[in-house]
């Protein structure tokens, strides 16, 4: 499914009275264990051959295969997806707008999703080239070199940047620099440049004009613009102007600004407003995308070391734990003020009392062009969304040795990262399961108060769509999965009993909402609806958001998220032993693989109805459109005119001449939406790297394997009870695979691991038991046992204490006949082993974890329900506070539909319609609703007409067919006043 705004960045910044307004990137590198490169030391220029597919070796599982040969047509030339300087391109194709304004653009995400699929190459080849050489290439093109971040020994860090604020709509734009505004200090800059010796920045830009389509010829090491006579990528910046500023209304700029185009401030005086304009560069760190690098990294040391050669990357992990020293920019308020800022004149930060810890939107970085102005600017990011947070680097940056970074406060920062980052994912998992927005501490852009009654964390105000609102920030699914695999992958590896909480609750809501069906009609949740808000965060005691609410209002086939929902849901089986979220998960691989192939790799028909704003122009300063301030006039570099009343196709005339723009024509003139086959880079890799580790999970060998894994080392007794002694060791390795591991106590298996650590609980007081741990493979070959060690447990505490009562019971989203059931865990001396599951007096259910759904329930019926708590010992708690539940009607009636106002601001609302079949199926929907005294700007989800002020809505391909009592919604986006009740009716064939 397309998304018009999947990811940018924006900053106001500038010191010595210049004006700065961007988005990031950074600086010099070398190779492990060599002295720091001098300031201004140039890196060696890499480019990456895609022309030859490396060697084999024998491969574990069909889906081992399925994985190589997707790799293959990755790299295949023929099928476009790198440049030919080695550059992954967002997509193969030119004509796509979404958070990249064209395709042959390329992001900092489609990089770390590059190199994820190289890791899982060198996994399965033990052929490392790839990944090294992919660094290689991010490093050369998409980390600004000294000559593009010239100026950087002149940063202040006791006055990191100019206040500016973030507006509301682009009409509000050029923000005044405002000098009064005082900004924090800076805690990193020192430390930074005294561990690696350079006052560079290392971390990625998160935008490139591959092709230099635009023709600015921003090139790395070019230190500015060489025009459209370059070849080669460019450095280019786009979201620049407040929340409201969709892709379909940005100015596309160079991130360095010497005047050659634009108008005669270059393009600066759009973004903010100065009394004088200094030329300068100017680069945004994308803070997931860097995490997503260093995440892939520890995978690759971790299989490199299995393998028995963690040398073949230790120079490559070793820069990526620079990267995450550097990356702990995005843990800071945008002008580092105090967490809790509710006015400009907010204390500013010293120390570290300005860091959030959380990962924030972007990091933000710039200074002059010329070394005679002697200024530059950094700044963090206010603003935390839950989809860009990344446990699973937070935890490698602060336990992995290869990972840690070199700074003396680096590791600790992460720790406390990682924790924050976890408090977060709870304080926002709402009723049903689902991740909630996120958090600001900048209340509008400009560290305003919030409205009374907000919940906060932190000091930090929730905000159901923070960032940007068109289309809001949290309505795709999509950013659920990216951030909730990082979870499971931190489940699996570290066994986290918070992330498995997470998880415990995620997953049945995300596997309940999927239509793994076997076939062609898959589907995985698209849009999300959001009500209420969480409960105000105590660190103490948690609120159970009972008022959060989440509903997936819409399915479809994007390839990239069913992978990256796959990849969660194998993760957490692996961890977990869930029979049902593998089931899941190999069902939409395999028909991805069955009924999704083409010849460069997996797509879906895409129906794109937003390109109904390639040609939109701004009537009025609340609208929609592009944004030129009265009397600027400028140019783009092949001439196109930038000026009042301009479209997103005037500034992109090059569109035009695209083999694609026929359709697009006859669309604007009237004719169907065009629909599209897209190849995004990131989708490709996600379910590549999806089947890699199905198959390092659960793939079965493609032929005989006799050969056993390796013998556990280093087996050692980490602690004991009265009652259980917890062992680790070290992985053993196989041809194959590993995996899991027997645990033999006194030479009889007591247990299974699938990771290097295990509790062997009910285990008498005071006695000492001997272990050894032997691995297994997928072909069932045992190794020999480790050599034993002895444990001897504590003396006897007797366990009469029952375990507390669960907290927090809530009913989820009903059906016709079943109630999904959450608590708060229980606590107890010893530990909790399950709960009894209580349908008014009737046990019906014990269960490990947290949740359960009780199925077989009668339509429109109320029910109570209650949970009690056990031990091991066989205590029993107090039942919990009963909580009661409506089972949902059998609808009556071909289909209804409801509409509510979801979203609403100065001149402009967003609306959604929700079409539910009765009690029988329906094979097709129009809907019918008077929407005076508003208008309709532009509606995804369903096909329209409007007549005056009547809109009729009809279903499209993929939304027409609803099982009995089924629903899917649609939205669009209103100008005007919203109504305050709207008559719909709805008609099925």
């Amino acid at each position: 499914m397309s998304r018009s705004r999947r990811r940018h960045g924006r900053a106001a910044a500038s010191t010595a009275g210049a004006a700065l307004l961007s988005l990031l990137a950074l600086a010099a590198v070398q190779p492990a264990g060599a002295a720091p490169a001098a300031e201004g030391t140039p890196r060696a220029s890499t480019t990456v051959s895609t022309a030859t597919a490396a060697p084999r070796v024998a491969v574990s599982s069909e889906y081992a295969e399925r994985f190589l040969e997707m790799y293959d047509e990755i790299h295949d030339p023929a099928n476009g997806y790198f440049s030919p300087q080695g550059i992954p391109y967002h997509s193969v194709e030119t004509l796509i707008v979404e958070a990249p304004d064209h395709g042959h653009e390329t992001t900092s995400e489609a990089y770390s999703f590059w190199l994820w699929l190289e890791a899982a190459y060198g996994r399965a080849t033990a052929d490392w080239t790839s990944f090294n050489d992919a660094w290689a290439t991010m490093e050369t093109y998409m980390i600004p070199q000294h000559e593009d971040q010239p100026t950087n020994s002149f940063y202040n860090p006791q006055s990191p940047a100019t206040y500016a604020a973030e507006y509301d709509h682009p009409s509000k734009y050029p923000a005044a620099l405002n000098s009064g505004v005082r900004s924090g200090v800076d805690p990193l800059a020192n430390e930074l440049k005294a561990t690696y010796g350079t006052s560079d920045v290392y971390g990625m830009h998160w935008l490139a004009d591959v092709d230099n389509t635009y023709g600015f010829g921003a090139a790395p090491g070019a230190g500015c613009l060489l025009g459209p006579d370059s070849e080669g990528t460019s450095y280019i910046n786009t979201f620049q102007r407040g929340a409201q500023e969709s892709v379909w209304e940005t100015v596309p700029q160079p991130s360095c600004e010497d005047f050659s185009f634009g108008g005669t401030n270059g393009f600066l005086d759009l973004f903010t407003g100065d009394s004088s304009y200094a030329k300068q560069w100017k680069y945004t760190n994308a803070s997931d995308a860097d995490a997503r690098a260093v995440e892939a990294a520890y995978w690759a040391h971790t299989w490199a070391t299995e393998q028995g050669q963690p040398e073949a990357v230790a120079a490559t992990v070793a820069k990526a734990a620079k990267m995450g020293d550097y990356l702990r920019y995005a843990m800071f308020d945008k002008y580092f003020k105090q967490p809790g800022c509710t006015s400009p004149s907010c204390p500013a930060g010293t120390g570290k009392n300005s860091a959030h810890y959380l990962m924030s939107w972007y990091y933000a970085w710039g200074g002059a062009l010329d070394p005679a102005a002697g200024w530059a600017w950094r700044i963090g990011s206010s603003h935390a969304h839950f989809g860009y947070q990344n446990p699973m680097a937070a935890w490698a940056l602060s336990t992995s040795p290869a990972l840690e970074p070199q700074s003396p406060t680096a590791v600790d920062d992460w720790s406390t990262s990682l924790e924050r980052q976890l408090e977060f994912y709870q304080w926002l998992q709402s009723d049903e399961g689902g991740i909630a927005g996120g958090a600001t501490n900048s209340w509008g852009g400009a560290y305003g108060t919030p409205p009374a009654g907000t919940p906060t964390f932190y000091g930090m105000a929730y905000q159901e769509a923070p960032v940007y609102s068109d289309p809001p920030s949290n309505q795709w699914f999509g950013m659920q999965v990216w951030s909730m695999e990082r979870v499971a992958q931190l489940y699996y590896e570290s066994g986290d009993a918070q992330a498995k909480a997470l998880l415990d609750r995620w997953v049945p809501w995300a596997i309940a909402n999927t239509q793994a069906t076997g076939g062609a009609d898959w589907a995985v949740p698209s849009t999300l609806r959001w009500t209420g808000a969480p409960d105000a965060w105590d660190a103490a005691n948690p609120g159970d958001n009972s008022g959060l609410h989440v509903e997936v209002i819409s399915h479809g086939q994007d390839v990239g998220v069913a992978a990256a929902l796959a990849g969660t849901l194998i993760h957490y089986a692996a961890a977990a032993h869930d029979d049902e979220a593998q089931a899941v998960a190999k069902s939409l691989l395999d028909s991805i693989w069955e009924h999704n192939r083409d010849d460069k790799g997996v797509s879906a028909v895409e129906v794109r109805e937003d390109y109904k704003r390639f040609d939109d122009v701004l009537t009025t300063t609340t609208g929609d459109g592009v944004y030129v301030p009265s009397g600027w006039q400028g140019t783009m570099p092949n001439g196109d005119e930038i000026e009042p009343g301009v479209s997103f196709l005037d500034l992109r005339s090059f569109y035009r001449d695209d083999p694609d723009w026929p359709k697009v024509q006859a669309y604007l003139d009237g004719g169907e939406a065009p629909a599209f086959r897209y190849h995004r880079f990131w989708a490709q890799s996600a379910v590549a790297v999806a089947l890699a580790n199905y198959d390092r999970f659960f793939g079965e060998p493609a032929g005989e394997d006799t050969t056993a894994p390796t013998v556990p080392t280093a087996l050692a007794v980490a602690s004991t009870t009265s009652s259980s002694a917890t062992l680790t060791w070290t992985s053993s390795t196989d041809d194959v695979r590993v995996t899991g591991y027997d645990v033999l106590r006194d030479g009889v298996v007591v247990g299974t691991a699938t990771g290097t650590i295990f509790t062997d609980p009910g285990l008498a007081p005071a006695t000492a038991y001997a272990y050894t741990v032997r691995a297994r493979d997928a072909a069932g070959n045992l190794s020999a046992p480790s050599s034993p060690v002895t444990a001897t447990t504590r003396p006897p505490t007797a366990d009469t204490t029952p375990p507390s009562v669960p907290a927090g019971l809530r009913a989820g989203t009903v059906t016709t006949t079943s109630v999904p059931l959450t608590w708060d865990a229980s606590s107890d001396a010893v530990g909790v082993t399950g709960y009894d599951v209580y349908q008014g007096t009737v046990k019906v259910a014990t269960v490990a974890g947290t949740s359960h759904t009780v199925t077989g329930l009668a339509p429109a019926t109320g029910y109570s329900f209650s949970v009690a708590g056990r031990d091991a010992a066989g205590n029993v708690s107090a039942r919990s506070t009963a909580v009661s539940a409506t089972t949902a009607p059998v609808p009556t009636g071909a289909c209804t539909a409801a509409y509510r106002t979801t979203g609403s601001w100065s001149g402009g609302f967003q609306g959604e319609v929700t079409v539910t079949a009765g009690n029988a199926p329906v094979t097709g929907w129009t809907v019918r609703w008077d929407l005076a005294p508003a208008a309709v700007s532009q509606l995804w989800g369903a096909s329209h007409t409007v007549s005056g002020t009547v809109v009729t809505a009809s279903n499209l391909s993929w939304n027409g067919s609803l099982a009995a009592g089924g629903s899917t919604s649609f939205g669009f986006i209103g100008t005007g006043t919203p109504p305050t009740s709207a008559s719909v009716t709805c008609a099925a064939p």
